[in-house]
Order: structure tokens, then sequence, then C-alpha cells
């Protein structure tokens, strides 16, 4: 029998989730913006 305390359950597993995905996601796209500063800075620096 699957109870409404148990899709509650799980909709909270799936919250989760998705929230660490989230971060995840947010983490690696500032990591990922940065290193293209870095290449544009050195760039720059080069036609100098």
């Amino acid at each position: 029998m699957y109870t409404l305390e148990m899709a509650y359950a799980r909709m909270r597993e799936m919250q989760d989730l998705a929230n660490r995905s989230r971060a995840h996601q947010t983490a690696e796209h500032r990591a990922e913006a940065k290193a293209a500063r870095g290449i544009s800075r050195a760039a720059r620096a080069k036609k100098r």
C-alpha cells in the first residue's frame, strides 16, 4: 500500500536531488566562467 506519507517522503527526496543538482551546476558554471575570463585576459595581454 502506498501512503500519503510515502508520497511526501518521495517528493522531498526528489526535491533534495534537484537542489543538489542545481547547486552543482551553478558551481560548475562559475568555474567555467572563471576559466573563460582567465583565457580572455591572457589573450588581451598577448595583443599588447
